[in-house]
């Protein structure tokens, strides 16, 4: 199994912001690899990573970052694939990260999802990556479908909770 997204960290740190991209990922049955990376300690192993992943198959990278947040861009900066920044909240409750990641200059586009956004990231690559591949299509609308389920179960539960001037 050879991967075609990856989730790339700048330390230990971020796995659990990360976690649910790659819950998402393994339900949807998409081979993805999670490696750490620093565009500050490891500048070099970085630029290696972003010049020779689409030679190995990646076809979307995730890249976490928080406080200096500059792994999304630089990893943009090396590579034709798209990359999806995932801003951690660590310093500033993660604005710092967000404007970082989000402010990219011409030419380096980042997609940018909220603070602590990792879901959004993962659906967002499969989201990408689904075009001409029905079987991933499947599991996606699949998905999305049951995100409104969850809604209709809230207003069954609803429907329980009673106030003297509640209506419904």
């Amino acid at each position: 199994m050879k991967p075609v997204i990856s989730i790339i960290i700048g330390s230990t740190s971020d796995l659990p912001v990360m976690e649910k991209a790659a819950q998402f990922l393994d339900e949807m049955e998409v081979p993805f690899e999670i490696n750490a990376l620093s565009a500050h300690r490891t500048p070099e192993a970085v630029g290696i990573f972003a010049k020779g992943a689409q030679e190995r198959g990646i076809k979307v990278i995730i890249a976490a970052a928080g406080m200096a947040a500059h792994l999304p861009g630089v990893i943009a900066a090396s590579t034709p694939l798209p990359v999806i920044g995932v801003p951690v909240k660590s310093t500033l409750d993660g604005m710092d990260a967000l404007l970082a990641i989000v402010q990219m200059p011409p030419g380096i586009p980042v997609a940018t999802v909220a603070i602590n956004g990792a879901l959004n990231a993962a659906i967002l690559a499969v989201q990408i990556l689904v075009s001409g591949d029905q079987v991933m299509m499947g599991k996606l609308i699949a998905y999305k479908e049951s995100l409104k389920g969850k809604i209709e179960k809230a207003n069954e539960e609803l429907k329980q909770v009673t106030y003297r001037y509640k209506t419904n």
